[in-house]
Order: structure tokens, then C-alpha cells, then sequence
């Protein structure tokens, strides 16, 4: 169901508004614990009637695609606005870096990527995305505040491997987060005092996890 904004929502328009986001939410939490969990775990989580969930998303893929397509909208976002920044580059860039991970999409990606077949839209996002990688990459380097031998593919997997902290509480993982971030962050910043070994990561290296799994 598509709203316009500002529009004023019916009772029942409402209250399918409130569902659905109770159960990507439900899904979130339910998939990034147990990717194999089934999909009456998710309506548990969300309080609602499986049926209810059934109505808005026919399958489990189809419920994770729209997880990962929020995910791929959410970061188009942040790094527009980094683009649009005119801030000092280095304070920009750390920024944009700290903000998706606060987003918190990538543990998604961690634990979801090839379970599910993308559609066209969500693979306009993802070349969308990544066009914008490139060019904070680009423009952060052109600054000279970014290492010459960074790739802008390595961005995902800084945000990968930062992800996977978790913690016993959210706060304490917010914090192990920040600490690892930075010193991720103190590792990109130029001049750089070792050079990376090895060649950087591929779009074909990134594009390969996303193949649906046998």
C-alpha cells in the first residue's frame, strides 16, 4: 500500500500502516538472528495473524526482498545527503560512514544475501548506490583525505564486518560498533602507513553473494 504524504489515513489504512511496519520490523529482528526461521515466527514477533502477514507479503523471499529494498532506500539516502555536504571532506565522509552503520542495513546484508531473487527496482538501487559510493570516494580523495589504494567496494565490506558486533545489550553493541568503526576509519584516512595487500574487492565480488542459494 502506497500513502502519499501528507495525505490523512483512513482507520483501516492506519492500522495497515502500523502492521506493516510491525512486521518488517518482526522480520528484521527474527531473519538477522536466524535467516532459516520461518516465516509464523515473524507474525509471533509481530503480534499479528499469519494470515494477515500472508495478505501483505505472499512468501518469506518476497518479505525479505522488501527488508533489503528498505535497506538499499535507506542508504541512497544518507549517501545523498553526504553528497549534497559541503562540509570539511574528511568530517563529510566519517560522517556518512557512521551513519550507515547506525542504519544498521548491513547486518542484513550478512545475513540474507542469495536468499532471495532481486527484482529490477532493487537492482536500479544497488547501481544507484554504488554510483554514490563511488563518488564520495572520488571526491574524498580528490581532498586528499582518503588512502589512494581504497576502492570504493571495500566500503561494503568495512560495513559488514562492523555489523557483525553484537553484544548482550544494544547499547553495548552501539558502542563496540562506534570503538571498531573508528578505528576502520583511522585505517581509511590518507596518507595510510601500510599499503593494502592484494587487489580490492570486485563489483563481481559483491554481486556474487546475491545468487540465490541452491
Amino acid at each position: 500500500m502506497v500513502i502519499a504524504r501528507g495525505s490523512r489515513l483512513s482507520g483501516r489504512q492506519e492500522q495497515a500502516r502500523r502492521n506493516d511496519a510491525a512486521i518488517l520490523a518482526a522480520a528484521r529482528a527474527v531473519f538477522v538472528t536466524d535467516p532459516d526461521a520461518p516465516i509464523a515466527a515473524v507474525a509471533d514477533h509481530a503480534g499479528v495473524n499469519i494470515s494477515s502477514l500472508y495478505r501483505r507479503f505472499p512468501s518469506k523471499e518476497e518479505l525479505i526482498r522488501q527488508l533489503c529494498s528498505d535497506g538499499l532506500r535507506s542508504y541512497i539516502e544518507i549517501a545523498q545527503a553526504a553528497i549534497d555536504d559541503e562540509g570539511d571532506p574528511w568530517d563529510v565522509f566519517a560522517t556518512f560512514m557512521r551513519r550507515i552503520m547506525e542504519a544498521d542495513n548491513h547486518a542484513l546484508t550478512v545475513r540474507l544475501a542469495g536468499r532471495f531473487t532481486p527484482n529490477q527496482q532493487n537492482l536500479r538501487d544497488a547501481a544507484r548506490a554504488f554510483a554514490l559510493n563511488e563518488h564520495l570516494v572520488a571526491r574524498a580523495k580528490a581532498a586528499g583525505v582518503l588512502r589512494d589504494d581504497v576502492d570504493a567496494n571495500d566500503l561494503t565490506y568495512v560495513f559488514e564486518q562492523v555489523s557483525c558486533l553484537q553484544a548482550p545489550t544494544p547499547r553495548r553493541t552501539a558502542q563496540l560498533r562506534s570503538r571498531y568503526l573508528a578505528l576502520h576509519l583511522d585505517a581509511l584516512r590518507a596518507p595510510g602507513h601500510t599499503p593494502l595487500p592484494g587487489p580490492a574487492p570486485t563489483a563481481k565480488d559483491v554481486a556474487a553473494r546475491w545468487r540465490t542459494r541452491p
